[in-house]
Parts: structure tokens; C-alpha cells; sequence
């Protein structure tokens, strides 16, 4: 299964995954776009993403830790 960006809790699922030692609060908007896009079931435009999403995935990321 491909993620878009309105996938938030799954993005937020295979960050924890892939970033488990990081604190989400601490993460950049900057960082943490670059590294939805390097995920490996990541596939949407990036032009498609705004300030609101990357905070809905940062919220679900910090729910799920």
C-alpha cells in the first residue's frame, strides 16, 4: 500500500519506526518532510504538502510515541 499525505497516522507509524530514538517535537518541518519522501511506501506529489500536513503527521507521531 502507497501512503499520501492524508495518511497521517500511517506516515507517523513508519517514522516511529524508522526514527525511533528521535523526539518528534524536536523535528523540523524541513526534516521532517524530506523524510516522509525517503520513506519506501511513500507516493504523492511532493508539491501536495503544506505546513497543516506535516503538523498533522507530527501530531499523530507524537501520539503514537
Amino acid at each position: 500500500m502507497s501512503l499520501r499525505w492524508t495518511d497521517s497516522l500511517d506516515i507517523a507509524l513508519d517514522l516511529l519506526d524508522e526514527h525511533p530514538d528521535v523526539d518528534p517535537k524536536t523535528v523540523s518541518f524541513v526534516d521532517l518532510r524530506a523524510w516522509v519522501l525517503a520513506l519506501d511506501n511513500f507516493d504523492d506529489d511532493p508539491a501536495h504538502c503544506g505546513e497543516k500536513i506535516l503538523e498533522a503527521i507530527q501530531m499523530m507521531w507524537i501520539e503514537e510515541l
